[in-house]
């Protein structure tokens, strides 16, 4: 392991020491369950399962939409689902999807060279910009780009996103919740961590599991818009990594399936309460 990535080193919320404490504290805390659920699946991390015994992994748990109207559960942001329609209208695997999930915010320089990136790789992209007053993304954009080929939203409605037959690969946080719906979905991944175990999830996405890529900055830590345009090429070239991303998912959602191993350990944890 890279020590640079342990994720408490990584924290910019929080002092490092703090969040070491608190990690110290959550184990200590699992010892007085009985179990805990967890949003993974037992062969997704196996390792790192094996080390709390009490964990039942019961995912991955994704939402249904029985309605194109329906709000996601636990959504505080409403979704924009016009990009749905906007979809519908790309071909097939085309789309990069962007999408930082609820805390990243991206300083002034990096979120305008992002945006060039973009236009550089000349293909179209949905791009979630958050607009909360926490979020410093509300800069304007660069004169220079023009923003044809995109679409930008405030929120989207990630789940049916990513299973759309647009998607072609996924930038994304890392944050867990993205990455199982990511995984679920079979999309290919590139990888922009910014802080707490989203390093760690990059590090299991590109080098565990090989179905993604990561960014790499430049001298002056930023990523460039060139280092954008030649990993979006470079994933959606790369056969191997959307193979590996197919297999993947129907492994991940075989466990959900009647008789797969999350649903045996839901229905382990539901026996235990009838007792």
């Amino acid at each position: 392991m890279d020590t640079t990535s342990i994720w408490w080193s990584k924290t910019y919320t929080v002092h490092g020491n703090e969040m070491f404490n608190l990690i110290v504290h959550f184990m200590q805390t699992v010892e007085q369950t009985e179990w805990w659920l967890c949003n993974s699946t037992p062969d997704l991390e196996p390792a790192a399962i094996s080390y709390v015994p009490k964990l039942l992994p019961i995912g991955p748990l994704l939402r249904s939409y029985e309605d194109d109207k329906e709000r996601s559960l636990g959504q505080f942001w409403e979704e924009d689902l016009s990009c749905m329609n906007w979809l519908d209208q790309q071909p097939h695997a085309s789309v990069v999807y962007l999408a930082f999930g609820s805390f990243t915010l991206l300083d002034n320089k990096q979120f305008a060279e992002l945006a060039l990136g973009l236009e550089l790789t000349n293909r179209p992209f949905l791009w979630v910009v958050r607009q909360d007053s926490d979020c410093n993304n509300k800069v304007p954009l660069p004169n220079e780009f023009k923003g044809n080929q995109g679409k930008i939203v405030k929120w989207a409605p990630q789940q049916k996103v990513l299973s759309h037959p647009a998607i072609a690969c996924f930038v994304s946080h890392c944050g867990w919740n993205s990455t199982i719906e990511g995984l679920s979905n079979g999309v290919p991944f590139l990888c922009w961590p910014y802080f707490s175990d989203q390093f760690l999830n990059k590090t299991y996405i590109c080098d565990e599991l090989k179905v993604g890529l990561g960014f790499d900055s430049d001298e002056n830590g930023l990523i460039s818009r060139e280092e954008i345009k030649v990993k979006v090429d470079k994933v959606l070239s790369d056969e191997n990594i959307r193979s590996k991303a197919h297999v993947l998912k129907d492994k991940l959602l075989n466990n959900i399936k009647v008789g797969g191993r999350s649903s045996e350990n839901l229905n382990k944890f539901i026996y235990w309460l009838k007792e």
